[in-house]
């Protein structure tokens, strides 16, 4: 696979196999050294232009510090022999112009006319710092956001690597303009003082002729606050002629980058926070690109693949820009197509209600997101109060057969699963069932309906931004778990579901199954959310406090009723 430099992102399935990166190493130190020694030895005068060095990686690229760009000046071009001069753009050191937002903060270098920092200042990752969006780990190796990408022919000059001239014709804007008399490129990004949002547009001509190109952003994003944030970013675009959003992960594109072409709504990068996405004009044709990118996202740590894109594909691109938050009231404002990259799970019938009912719980009474779930958790479970009740006498009943149920099991005790009796075992009991009108499964009904809740609060608390870094007394951000030695939450959910299932009567006559019940099942629920997302475990833990007080008066109210019961036992 090319370089973002300079590299066709075209390398199908089924084509010829890239080459290792240990090779690619390998010819890019040979093309530096062999550049560097000829122009330290052949050409010791500074150049009438700047030396065009072959394509190398941008893994490769390294750094030219301002003091040695500084020291190379460049000579004027000779007229040429239609007598019009061509006016020259090339930057004489490196500078980075910063353009501040009330939403952004972003750093332009002019080499490459590329980005390498991009602030959301109104959020904040998990050391409480403003949000970077730019990696800087991944960047050095796969190029910086909306660095050139040519996906069929190269421009002469390898623009990931020269100095452009940097214009500001106003504080939301610049230009950056690079001309060396044979290769000409443009880029112009101008941004909305209050909103995420911004315009940018790229031109590129070689010999008087254009040249394809794209605009990519690499290596994933530079926030490690979400989870298994290398597993989670993926690319996205809105395919208008199929009306469907189509996200794919970096494995996608493990055997070469994928290439779409067509008329897109919008299509960049995400992970389930934030999203870095392109909007070009409606009915224009249209290439996006899905990369995989094995890169480092801190120092130190093992490579991973992320995902990366590049957009664009002619020689002269412009589109809308969208890069922020994905959250709901803004991404509905720039446009009602971002609202899909909002993935609201299996269940989105029931998650976008709550989720609105927590923001309004949010909003109008608790001010916390915390005991808007714990209210929530509350109300959810007297709306079901009477399935509860249902759940509960029907429990209470099969505890009153166990005497009888213990009787047929004494009965055809020790016969294997294969003998003919246990069917006749399996009868004798269901005809007990149906004598005292119990529905053996109809305990089994209000836990079934609480699972959609359950991941529907899932998807809330891993895709609601609202929820991202909001804290609630100890804890510091429910969308992630909790961050202190023994986390207090699961261990209360332990604590509480234990004591539940002892105020419950048994509905086995098993006493194995009992156990299961009692013990083994809350620390199966335990294992499972001891590393669930803080705000997960506070609904459970809520949902099983609300499920004791209601044991609780159900037991005192059940208690008149059983010596009837147990007479009705004893005649039998």
């Amino acid at each position: 696979m090319a370089e973002p430099n300079n590299g066709a992102p075209s390398n199908p399935p089924g084509g010829k196999k890239e080459l290792s990166m240990e090779l690619r190493l390998l010819l890019a130190f040979g093309l530096m050294g062999l550049v560097l020694f000829a122009t330290q030895f052949l050409m010791p005068k500074p150049p009438a232009a700047p030396k065009q060095t072959p394509p190398a990686p941008v893994a490769q690229q390294q750094e030219v510090q301002p003091e040695s760009a500084a020291a190379t000046t460049p000579a004027p071009k000779p007229v040429p022999a239609a007598g019009k001069a061509i006016a020259e753009a090339i930057g004489v050191k490196e500078e980075t112009t910063v353009i501040e937002t009330d939403v952004y903060r972003i750093a332009f270098t002019n080499r490459g006319a590329s980005v390498h920092s991009w602030i959301l200042k109104k959020y904040k990752d998990a050391a409480g710092k403003p949000v970077e969006l730019v990696s800087s780990t991944a960047a050095p190796k796969v190029g910086w956001p909306f660095s050139y990408v040519f996906p069929r022919e190269k421009a002469a000059a390898d623009l990931n690597r020269q100095l452009f001239v940097v214009n500001q014709p106003d504080p939301l804007s610049i230009e950056l303009t690079y001309n060396d008399g044979t290769t000409s490129a443009k880029k112009i990004f101008r941004f909305e003082a209050r909103n995420y949002r911004g315009q940018f547009s790229s031109e590129v001509t070689s010999a008087g002729k254009g040249i394809d190109h794209q605009l990519a952003w690499r290596g994933g994003f530079g926030d490690r606050t979400v989870h298994n944030e290398a597993g989670v970013q993926k690319s996205v675009h809105y395919d208008n002629a199929k009306q469907k959003l189509v996200e794919e992960a970096a494995g996608a594109a493990d055997k070469g980058p994928l290439t779409f072409s067509g008329s897109f709504n919008f299509a960049g990068i995400e992970d389930p926070y934030f999203a870095a996405v392109v909007l070009p004009p409606q009915g224009r044709s249209f290439e996006f690109v899905t990369w995989s990118d094995a890169v480092v996202p801190v120092q130190g740590a093992e490579e991973k693949p992320h995902v990366g894109v590049s957009f664009g594909g002619t020689s002269s691109n412009e589109a809308a820009l969208f890069v922020g938050p994905k959250d709901t009231n803004i991404l509905r404002a720039t446009d009602p197509k971002l609202e899909t990259m909002i993935d609201w799970g299996w269940f989105w019938f029931i998650a976008k209600p709550l989720f609105m009912s927590l923001h309004w719980l949010n909003d109008n009474l608790t001010n916390n997101w915390g005991w808007a779930i714990v209210l929530a958790t509350v109300i959810i479970n007297l709306l079901m109060l009477p399935l509860r009740f249902s759940q509960l006498r029907s429990s209470q009943k099969m505890a009153a057969l166990q005497p009888e149920l213990q009787a047929i099991q004494a009965r055809y005790k020790g016969i294997s699963m294969k003998d003919p009796r246990k069917q006749k075992q399996n009868e004798e009991m269901m005809a007990l069932y149906q004598k005292h009108g119990i529905n053996p499964m109809g305990g089994c009904v209000p836990l079934l309906l609480q699972m959609p809740f359950f991941i529907a609060f899932f998807k809330v608390l891993s895709v609601a931004i609202e929820l991202r870094g909001a804290h609630w007394l100890w804890i510091a951000d429910l969308s992630q778990p909790e961050t202190t030695f023994i986390r207090i939450l699961p261990v209360g959910m332990l604590v509480t579901q234990i004591f539940m299932q002892k105020m419950t009567p048994a509905a086995s006559p098993d006493p194995s199954q009992q156990r299961m019940m009692m013990i083994m099942m809350p620390i199966m629920l335990t294992v499972m959310f001891y590393g669930a997302s803080s705000g997960l475990v506070l609904y459970w833990l809520t949902g099983n406090v609300v499920g004791i007080v209601q044991q609780y008066f159900f037991n005192k109210a059940a208690a008149k009723p059983a010596p009837v019961q147990a007479t009705t036992a004893k005649k039998k």
